[in-house]
């Protein structure tokens, strides 16, 4: 583990007591519109304390990846409340320790703002998907205006230090690089939430 990687891990060690506040940015209307694409077998990384586990259809076979023991303790006890098992493992979204073309959707909300390589984990989405699988990203991006994305350039070192996330990310570009072909994007919150549905 770099150390990058490593200072992720302990941020969001951190952050995992209070995160679910931090995450509220996404309503719950929100989530059961974007978890509802998913189908087959589904690999959600970055589950963080598993906020989203009980918006995925019933039939969905999950497994839920995280950098940060802290954030996947709370989302074991989250998953113990549903009506379908969730297989949760400690990973570096990076580096995931699956075979290629492993999984029919591959799921990530607000995480590759805080991957410290994120083309290399897009990538990583990319191969373990299957070719005719769909990737699903809700992600906050940098903003395209002027102004107001000057301001998070300037803020970010702030906020990462303090919450662990980049706020001015450009991951419509990062997914691209990737290798990934977008199908769509739907703004959400300011222009600055997006939700993409990419394919391998």
């Amino acid at each position: 583990m770099d150390r990058e990687t490593f200072l992720t891990r302990k941020r969001y060690n951190r952050t995992s007591k209070f995160y679910d506040w931090m995450d509220r940015m996404i309503s719950s209307d929100l989530r059961e519109k974007t978890l509802s694409q998913a189908t087959g077998k589904v690999l959600e990384v970055g589950v963080g304390t598993g906020k989203n586990l009980e918006y995925y259809p019933l039939d969905c076979n999950i497994i839920g990846v995280d950098l940060s023991p802290g954030m996947l303790n709370r989302a074991k006890e989250r998953a113990k409340l549903l009506k379908h098992p969730v297989k949760l493992l400690e990973m570096d979204a990076q580096n995931l320790n699956f075979q290629n073309d492993t999984f029919d959707t591959v799921v990530a909300t607000c995480v590759f703002c805080s991957v410290p390589d994120p083309i290399r984990g897009l990538k990583e989405i990319k191969r373990v998907c299957r070719p005719q699988g769909k990737v699903i990203l809700l992600e906050h991006v940098r903003s395209d205006n002027l102004v107001f994305g000057k301001i998070m350039d300037i803020l970010d070192p702030l906020t990462v230090r303090m919450m662990g996330p980049h706020i001015n990310r450009r991951t419509i570009e990062n997914i691209d690089k990737a290798g990934l072909r977008i199908k769509s994007v739907e703004d959400q919150h300011l222009k600055i939430l997006k939700l993409i549905i990419a394919e391998p």
